[in-house]
């Protein structure tokens, strides 16, 4: 029988451990997360893992809505497709996925970055697809409150076909390169898109070849109705939350028939489940560990200490 490879990504959604209190912990980075090194350790173990991506999460906005949130845990980052564009340059073999919003960006800039990304890291580059739902975010980009959820995923869905075609501007033997003739292109193998819809007016061609891999691979992350519709049409690899296997069959089999109902085959399509594993040496160590998480959010919301008191103390010690 033939055996199907696993394919295993490493999801870093946030900078110091999936757990929101992970940065109390005593052995979690501080701020060497705002530092290129934390990550390449973090790469360079994946890769000597043989892990196939490193999976990236981002959002564009500070998490202030509520007060705990900017106190205790206000999600900074640093940008991410800097930061794999960096990490692309001290790395071999494994892939590359990287957040970005459709609903906050603009097609050319983003197929042109993603381009430029895969050109970078020798066809090693995958977008994961966003709409981008928090209020913070919204309010960053000229909007009082978030973008209406069908709204954001039908401006996906022309961002996705703007992208596509603006990749596919220049074909693949359009750049000639001929110093004894002088024609640096084939101008018949380089196309304007001329795409006018209800979102997007955009020109084109690209100003960047043809990717390596012809697109980067396309990720999406949404399980409601249009999110697995908009995955069933343009995605390579669905990041999914499923419970149990049973749970996992169903969704596989509800991708399997969208895909069909659209001409795609069900392989076109990767389900990749998260999981979130302690490692530990026993079933005692492993509930020790989870206490402990527990413990660190447990305790800082019963704590009532003036933050005034925390940064005075901080200046003391940095001063002795």
């Amino acid at each position: 029988m033939a055996r199907t490879p696993m394919i295993l990504s490493a999801f870093f959604f946030n900078p110091q451990g999936d757990h929101r209190m992970s940065w109390r912990h005593p052995d979690a980075p501080g701020r060497e997360i705002f530092d290129l090194s934390y990550y390449r350790r973090l790469a360079d173990a994946a890769e000597a893992a043989c892990m196939d991506t490193i999976f990236v999460a981002d959002h564009v906005a500070m998490w202030d809505t509520y007060e705990s949130s900017l106190a205790h845990y206000a999600n900074p980052r640093l940008e991410p497709m800097t930061m794999l564009a960096a990490l692309a340059a001290v790395t071999r073999h494994i892939g590359l996925i990287v957040t970005a919003s459709a609903s906050y960006s603009e097609p050319y800039n983003i197929a042109r970055a993603f381009a430029s990304l895969d050109y970078i890291s020798h066809g090693r580059f995958g977008w994961n697809v966003v709409t981008s739902g928090m209020n913070e975010e919204a309010m960053n980009f000229g909007r009082d409150a978030n973008i209406e959820h069908a709204f954001r995923y039908e401006r996906a869905d022309e961002f996705l076909d703007v992208a596509k075609a603006l990749w596919d501007s220049v074909d693949d033997d359009a750049l000639l390169m001929d110093k004894k003739s002088g024609f640096f292109a084939d101008p018949r193998h380089i196309h304007r898109i001329d795409h006018v819809g209800k979102h997007f007016k955009v020109r084109g061609p690209l100003n960047v070849p043809r990717p390596p891999q012809g697109y980067p691979v396309i990720v999406q992350a949404g399980s409601s109705e249009d999110g697995k519709h908009l995955a069933a049409k343009h995605a390579d690899l669905n990041f999914a939350l499923v419970r149990t296997i049973a749970e996992g069959q169903r969704y596989r089999k509800d991708f399997d028939e969208r895909l069909q109902r659209i001409g795609r085959k069900p392989t076109d399509l990767k389900v990749l489940p998260g999981i979130l594993p302690i490692v530990a040496g026993s079933r005692a160590e492993i509930i020790t560990r989870l206490r402990n998480c527990h413990h660190l959010t447990v305790e800082l919301f019963s704590e009532r200490s003036d933050i005034r008191n925390v940064v005075r103390n901080q200046q003391d010690s940095s001063a002795r």
